[in-house]
């Protein structure tokens, strides 16, 4: 009865729910780095892009995505950690992509992370001796088809 009256209402409908999910957020790990941070894989020894606060990141091979991650800013938090009390659970951090981890002059705290963070940006987010945590992380200025998502 309701399809018979609004006819173009289950085509919004399908729009909708094919192109606007409710999350785009991920899930993976992070593990921090300490200085030096310089040369870095996206921008050399030019420390301009770095952000005033220092929350910034090195990608792992799993969004690297070949070098295109290179100044992508991230929305991230802790979901959890081996140690209880680790997480800063009201904590949420937006921080830059500015090298890659396989070729940061800095070694990561621990292997296979997704996204490396500075000291700082770890820091806020946890416990800063923790290794490695689990986190949420979410692409703020990316292109998903025609639409622009920025938060």
């Amino acid at each position: 009865m309701l399809g018979q009256q609004y006819p173009w209402l289950f085509t919004i409908f399908l729009l909708v729910t094919t192109f606007f999910h409710p999350s785009f957020a991920d899930v993976g790990t992070a593990a921090h780095y300490s200085p030096p941070y310089l040369p870095t894989a996206c921008s050399g020894n030019d420390d301009s892009h770095y952000l005033k606060n220092n929350l910034f990141a090195a990608a792992g091979d799993r969004i690297w995505d070949n070098g295109a991650s290179c100044g992508r800013q991230f929305l991230v938090r802790c979901i959890s950690a081996a140690t209880p009390g680790t997480c800063n659970p009201s904590q949420t951090i937006q921080n830059s992509i500015v090298d890659r981890v396989e070729t940061s002059v800095s070694r990561p705290s621990t292997n296979g992370a997704t996204i490396i963070l500075s000291t700082a940006a770890f820091g806020a987010i946890t416990n800063p001796s923790a290794d490695s945590v689990d986190i949420e992380f979410l692409t703020i200025n990316n292109c998903f088809i025609l639409l622009c998502v920025k938060v």
